[in-house]
């Protein structure tokens, strides 16, 4: 089985940084696109960046330059910098994982979730 732990969400202010987390474990072989989900109050959830293995990234329109999406393949962990942090960026943020782990199985996996909550 595989697990999905993401850490690092809060509160702060317009203009300000979070730095989230998300820490794959099980009996993991391989993870290939990683990604980084939201969902605000009222709305369907969206994507807001993905990485995949060798490091190809790719943003939501409304966070490039703002967002960095990296990863740590030795930690099986994905990380999303965040800054100058607007109030429209408060969501639910979840990470999602492509993994190949033992029994040959492969599939989409999801993190609980972690409240980003960004005003004055």
């Amino acid at each position: 089985q595989v697990q999905l732990v993401e850490s690092g969400g809060g509160l702060v202010q317009p203009g300000g940084s979070l730095r989230l987390s998300c820490a794959a474990s099980g009996t993991i072989l391989r993870i290939y696109t990683m990604g980084w989900h939201r969902q605000a109050p009222g709305k369907q959830r969206e994507l807001v960046a993905t990485i995949t293995s060798l490091g190809s990234t790719n943003y939501e329109d409304s966070v490039k330059g703002r967002f960095t999406i990296s990863r740590d393949n030795a930690k099986n962990t994905v990380y999303l910098q965040m800054n100058s942090l607007k109030p429209e960026d408060t969501a639910v943020y979840y990470c999602n994982a492509d993994v190949f782990w033992s029994g040959g199985y492969r599939g989409s996996y999801w993190g609980q979730g972690t409240q980003v909550t960004v005003s004055s």
